[in-house]
């Protein structure tokens, strides 16, 4: 099999065949990370009360807190290091082996004994999943054809949510967490057949294997050529990164608090609504983008997440159906924005630098969001109950939006 994929000479069937493979290998794989990411929240009770049930509440919540947070960091982390190992050895490599890293730790987590031994376990799986993110949206972003280019990664941005609703089936199918984490066998499986199946870069190859410039300085990550694209990638993604998760996880609380009672169905719906309008949008983005263009299409997404969050958080102060229409309508623009800016900020940057770059930008906003996220608990009754707390952390839309508006000059390239 030939070790190039061939993507910009027409329409061949070959050519064809690569590209779909390609797209299954980088769709389930990023399915099964959704999965994994969300496997241990389904479980977490049943884990720590299995491996440390003769501690106390506090004691398990704080194991449990240990469990969640190393997950995030590793998630960070593997953004960092598999983007700069992308950029030197290659697309195809490192794609395969963040995808086996988190099969492999995953199905080990199910193994563990001990407490430290899953933490240990949700580290490393955290570091394939941020690998993944980042090198297979890069990968996309270079041998797409351009016409198609911006639908594919909308497609592809949908395999996140997809994962997340298969955790709950598998949650709801098989009680045994042990067994429930076997799932991590599958995504070994993908890994290995795609060593078969898929194909390099032309790109990465034409940089780092024909171009004798490959290594001249300005493909280094901080150069001062490339330190305003990398301000904006940052900006733009970590302030709808905040956003989101600020919203996503504290939502619930919010409606909980303005019903009487203990009902708990109203929060389960408005998540449901979440996932709905966040699916929607992001399977939409790529025909979005082509309609208008990338950046009339993240003005779009920053102000409608502005204009909604204000409406969702200081209009309602007691519970109502239209809650549920305010909430799909951010949740579809949430959606569209992950589409967009997946497209958007790898094509930031030089073929050189690209993967280590989005990396960058798609997780230093991460190293932020727990602490914004555990702000909005923490702050909750000095700003005046939840509403509140929500609407001045989704302020950080209006940044966004002001980075986009502001930064004409940044615009992404085409594929170099």
């Amino acid at each position: 099999m030939e070790n190039t994929l061939t993507i910009n000479t027409g329409a061949s069937t070959k050519t064809s065949a690569n590209l779909v493979l390609l797209f299954i290998v980088c769709f389930a794989g990023n399915m099964f990370a959704g999965v994994i990411s969300t496997l241990m929240s389904v479980y977490l009770p049943v884990v720590v009360k299995e491996l440390q049930g003769s501690k106390s509440e506090t004691e398990l919540n704080d194991i449990s807190a240990y469990i969640n947070a190393m997950f995030i960091f590793g998630w960070a982390a593997g953004g960092f290091f598999w983007g700069v190992i992308s950029d030197r050895t290659g697309r195809k490599t490192s794609l395969l082996l963040s995808i086996a890293c988190f099969g492999l730790f995953t199905m080990l987590t199910g193994i563990m004994n001990n407490w430290w031994g899953v933490v240990l376990c949700r580290f490393m799986s955290g570091v394939g999943i941020g690998g993944l993110l980042v090198v297979s949206f890069t990968l996309i972003s270079e041998v797409w054809p351009e016409k198609t280019r911006a639908v594919a990664t909308g497609i592809l941005s949908i395999s996140i949510p997809v994962g997340i609703f298969s955790a709950g089936v598998i949650n709801y199918l098989v009680t045994s967490w042990r067994q429930g984490f076997m799932v991590g066998a599958i995504p070994l499986i993908i890994a290995l057949a795609g060593f078969w199946l898929i194909n390099e870069s032309n790109l990465w190859l034409s940089a780092h294997v024909s171009d004798p410039d490959s290594q001249k300085p300005a493909n280094h990550l901080f150069h001062e050529k490339n330190i305003a694209a990398i301000a904006t990638g940052s900006v733009i993604f970590g302030t709808m990164l905040i956003g989101l998760w600020a919203i996503f996880l504290w939502l619930p609380t919010w409606i909980h608090g303005m019903l009487p009672g203990n009902s708990h169905k109203e929060g389960g719906v408005s998540m449901m609504f979440l996932g709905m309008g966040g699916l929607t949008g992001g399977f939409v983005s790529g025909w979005v983008v082509n309609l208008m263009g990338l950046r009339r299409s993240l003005i779009m997404s920053f102000a409608v997440c502005s204009v909604m969050s204000f409406i969702l958080f200081k209009t309602n102060t007691t519970f109502s159906v239209i809650i549920y229409a305010e909430i799909a309508i951010l949740a579809l623009f949430f959606g569209a924005s992950q589409g967009i800016l997946s497209l958007y900020i790898p094509l930031l940057f030089p073929t050189g630098i690209r993967a280590s770059a989005t990396g960058f930008c798609f997780n230093i906003g991460r190293l932020f969001t727990g602490a914004a996220v555990l702000s909005v608990g923490v702050l909750v009754t000095a700003l005046g109950g939840y509403g509140n707390s929500l609407f001045i952390f989704s302020l950080v839309f209006i940044i966004g939006l002001l980075a986009v508006l502001l930064i004409k000059n940044i615009q992404p390239e085409t594929n170099q």
